[in-house]
């Protein structure tokens, strides 16, 4: 009788122990997709029109400069480390000028942003005298370090693509001109009429 509890009991012992082991989870972590984060990426080719296709590019670029942004304003500023996303956040822009970061890095510093989510965005296009100037409009959530939301941000950005030829292939290569960038209005002012 001693015998058939014993090997009741370690048959059991063997099913739980099989049955509590839990499946790792192989996703990806957001830190792993910032790391390797560039403006090098090649796209797979997908089923959409090109206006699609630059809507969603230009969201997913967005999305990577607001995630290195972050990364980058939550660390200590004189690592190596920060200095590679810094390098590599103005690989973004078609001008490397620092200049063009610091309105957004102080925006996330002075909310003190841990993560940033970019939600609705229009992609237009705008005539200027002989310009054609491409604009992205989008909404931005900015999460504090608990993941408590800190506030849903309207935001633009003028960016430019740039014919990057691949023998039999049309590519071409992303980059910001401004980033946050104040849109003019629509509207005429109201002047003296006669």
């Amino acid at each position: 009788m001693k015998n058939q509890n014993k090997i009741v009991l370690l048959l059991i012992s063997l099913l739980l122990i099989t049955f509590s082991c839990n499946k790792e989870n192989t996703q990806i972590s957001d830190l792993e997709i910032v790391r390797n984060n560039n403006n090098k990426k090649s796209y797979p080719v997908t089923k959409m029109d090109s206006a699609q296709a630059i809507t969603f590019i230009t969201k997913q670029k967005i999305q990577e400069l607001l995630d290195l942004s972050t990364l980058y304003t939550a660390g200590n500023r004189d690592t190596e480390i920060d200095s590679v996303i810094y390098a590599q956040m103005k690989s973004y822009f078609v001008d490397p000028n620092s200049n063009r970061l610091k309105p957004l890095l102080q925006q996330l510093d002075s909310l003190k942003v841990q993560t940033a989510k970019v939600g609705d965005i229009s992609v237009t296009k705008e005539i200027r005298g002989n310009d054609t100037l491409d604009l992205a409009k989008f909404y931005v959530e900015y999460f504090d370090f608990k993941n408590r939301l800190i506030g849903s941000f309207e935001k633009s950005a003028h960016y430019v693509l740039e014919p990057s030829p691949i023998k039999f292939k049309k590519e071409f290569k992303f980059y910001f001109v401004d980033f946050d960038s104040k849109v003019p209005k629509d509207s005429i002012s109201v002047g003296v009429t006669k």
